[in-house]
C-alpha cells in the first residue's frame, strides 16, 4: 500500500496534491491506496465541515498516531514506511523566510518511483508528473456533488479571478501586486472586449484593497470551488486552491497564471517551485508578456545550466536578516500607502461621474 496523511490546519488545495499524487502514484506502482488523518480533509480556517461537497474515495483508513480514526482503521501509521520528497532550497536575501528557511524550488522527486510496499508519502507533491496521465480519472475522484455544482457564473464574458489573501497580505514576495491583476485583465480583453471581472477569495477586504474595479466575493468552500471550475476564463493567484478546479475543468478555455509562482514577484528566473509549471496555463510574468508552460520549462532549465542557483545553499547570519526585516517593512508600508491613494482616486472618480 502507498498513501499520504493529511495534516491538521493543511490547506484544501494542499491536500489535494497530497492525495491526487500518492493515488496516481500508488496506482502507477501498482499498489493499494491508503490515507491517514482522514478527518482532517477540508477542515482548516475556511471550513470546518470536512469534506462536503465531493465523494473521494480516500481509500484504506491508516490510523495516525493517537488520531480519533483508530477505531475504523484498517491498518496503523507505524507499520509504514516515510518516504519524505527530495527538497532544493535556495537562500536568498529577497525576503525573511528565504534568507532563514530558504525558498523551495525544487521539481518532480524521480526517486519517489523507487519506493517500496507500505509507504507514507510527505511534502509538497505538485508536479505535474506525478498525476498528468491520470487527468480523466481525477475528474471522477474530485466529481463535486450535483446538489453543490453551479454554474452561475459561466459566462462566455466573464473572467473569475482568484485571489488569495489571508497571510499572503503581509508577504512581499507572495503577495501578488496589483500590477500583475491589471497586466492580467488586460490580456483578457485582448480575447474579449467585451470581458468582465469577478474576484472569487479567501479575503475580500484584500481583495477591494488591491482590484477595487472588481467586485468581490467569498461563498463558502464548495461555492468558491465550484466558481473556479466551472469558469470560462480564469486569472489566478499563486495559491493551491485553484489549481484542482482548473485542471478537472469542462468548461475554461484560458488560464493565466504568476511566472514564477511564488516569486513573481521578485524572481530573476527562478521557479518557486518549477514545480508549478503546468501544460496548457498561460504565465504571465512581470511586465504582462504571457507564456506557454512548455517555453516556461525550457527557461528554467537555462537558469540552472547557467550556474545562477550555485552558491546559494546557506543560511543568512543575524545582521543581514535583521535588514532586510527593515527594508521589508519599509516597502511593506509604501505599498501600503500606494494602494490607498489608489481607493482615494477611484473613489473621486466615482463620485465625478
Amino acid at each position: 500500500m502507498v498513501g499520504t496523511e493529511f495534516l491538521q490546519g493543511q490547506g484544501l488545495g494542499n491536500q489535494l496534491f497530497c492525495y491526487v499524487a500518492a493515488r496516481c502514484i500508488a496506482e502507477d506502482l501498482g499498489y493499494e491506496f491508503g490515507t491517514a488523518g482522514q478527518e482532517q480533509l477540508a477542515v482548516n480556517i475556511h471550513s470546518k465541515k470536512g469534506m462536503y461537497f465531493m465523494d473521494m474515495d480516500l481509500g484504506a483508513c491508516i490510523a495516525g498516531t493517537g488520531g480519533s480514526d483508530a477505531g475504523k482503521a484498517e491498518h496503523r501509521k507505524e507499520n509504514f514506511q516515510i518516504y519524505h520528497e527530495k527538497e532544493e532550497r535556495l537562500y536568498l536575501n529577497t525576503c525573511v523566510h528565504d534568507m532563514l528557511h530558504g525558498c523551495y524550488v525544487a521539481g518532480a522527486d524521480e526517486d519517489i518511483y523507487r519506493i517500496g510496499d507500505n509507504t507514507l508519502l510527505y511534502g509538497n507533491l505538485q508536479a505535474e508528473r506525478y498525476f498528468a496521465r491520470h487527468r480523466e480519472e481525477i475528474k471522477e475522484w474530485l466529481r463535486v456533488k450535483e446538489e453543490y455544482d453551479s454554474y452561475e457564473y459561466t459566462r462566455d464574458n466573464l473572467c473569475i479571478i482568484n485571489i488569495r489573501g489571508g497571510e499572503y497580505t503581509d508577504n512581499r514576495p507572495l503577495f501578488l501586486r496589483r500590477k500583475y491583476w491589471l497586466d492580467a485583465m488586460k490580456n483578457m480583453r485582448a480575447v474579449r472586449e467585451d470581458m468582465e471581472f469577478m474576484v472569487v477569495t479567501d479575503d475580500v477586504a484584500a481583495a477591494r484593497r488591491i482590484l477595487p474595479e472588481a467586485e468581490a466575493y467569498h461563498f463558502d468552500l464548495a461555492g468558491d470551488y465550484v466558481t473556479l471550475k466551472n469558469a470560462r476564463y480564469l486569472i489566478l493567484s499563486n495559491s493551491t486552491f485553484a489549481f484542482f478546479p482548473a485542471f478537472t475543468s469542462e468548461t475554461v478555455q484560458m488560464v493565466i497564471a504568476p511566472k514564477y509562482w511564488a516569486r513573481h514577484n521578485v524572481s530573476d528566473g527562478y521557479w518557486a517551485s518549477g514545480q508549478n509549471i503546468y501544460e496548457g496555463f498561460l504565465y504571465q510574468d512581470r511586465n504582462g508578456k504571457l507564456f506557454d508552460a512548455e517555453t516556461c520549462r525550457q527557461e528554467l532549465l537555462s537558469y540552472r545550466q547557467s550556474g545562477k542557483m550555485e552558491g546559494k545553499g546557506v543560511p543568512y547570519g543575524k545582521k543581514s536578516v535583521a535588514l532586510r526585516q527593515k527594508q521589508d517593512r519599509a516597502l511593506y508600508w509604501r505599498d501600503k500607502i500606494r494602494l490607498r491613494l489608489v481607493r482615494v482616486l477611484k473613489g473621486n472618480g466615482k463620485r465625478q461621474r
